[in-house]
């Protein structure tokens, strides 16, 4: 066992890390922000893209968020090179039906931020509009099975954190009491 004393991993290396391999990824926050726009604005109608966007910086400043975004890029690297093995290299590689950890390690993401962010991811999990949909075509060769969910993870995420602040806005906005 390694001594914690001596290890010391910067939390700014790790952000910066998180935010290239999205990148590298083909995902840019703008696109996620789109994400969220679509699952907020029937019920904030004055929401900007711009607010989208700071909440998704916001999902992707937690340590948690930033650990589950390299696990799952990490994966689908390994799946791509055909390094894993069998018969996890198969499941990733053709994103099976029946394999449901690229799932699991999105909901790490969504439990960051309550019970709205599940309904949310379970909602653009289905849909999948937008990056989603790239992210979820095999035709281009590119392995996303942990990515795309992920991506997915963080729209629910930042969405659900808009509700929860907006509803704390709308109560210091009214002179009702908090029942």
């Amino acid at each position: 066992m390694s001594d914690p004393s001596k290890y010391a991993l910067n939390s700014k290396e790790v952000a910066n890390a998180t935010e290239e391999w999205l990148l590298k990824r083909g995902v840019q926050k703008r696109q996620i922000a789109e994400l969220v726009m679509l699952l907020q604005q029937q019920y904030f109608p004055s929401l900007t893209i711009e607010e989208c966007e700071q909440n998704v910086d916001a999902v992707l400043s937690k340590r948690e968020v930033q650990n589950a975004v390299l696990t799952g890029i990490q994966l689908d690297l390994l799946a791509a090179e055909g390094k894993l093995l069998p018969p996890l290299q198969a499941m990733i590689e053709h994103d099976e039906g029946l394999y449901g950890c690229d799932e699991v390690l999105a909901l790490s993401i969504v439990n960051v931020y309550g019970s709205i962010g599940f309904t949310n991811f379970g909602y653009i999990d289905k849909l999948k509009p937008g990056i989603l949909q790239k992210l979820n075509d095999k035709k281009d060769g590119e392995i996303h099975t942990f990515l795309d969910d992920i991506v997915g993870a963080i729209a629910a995420s930042a969405s659900s954190r808009i509700a929860h602040r907006k509803q704390a806005e709308r109560e210091q906005n009214t002179d009702l009491p908090l029942d």
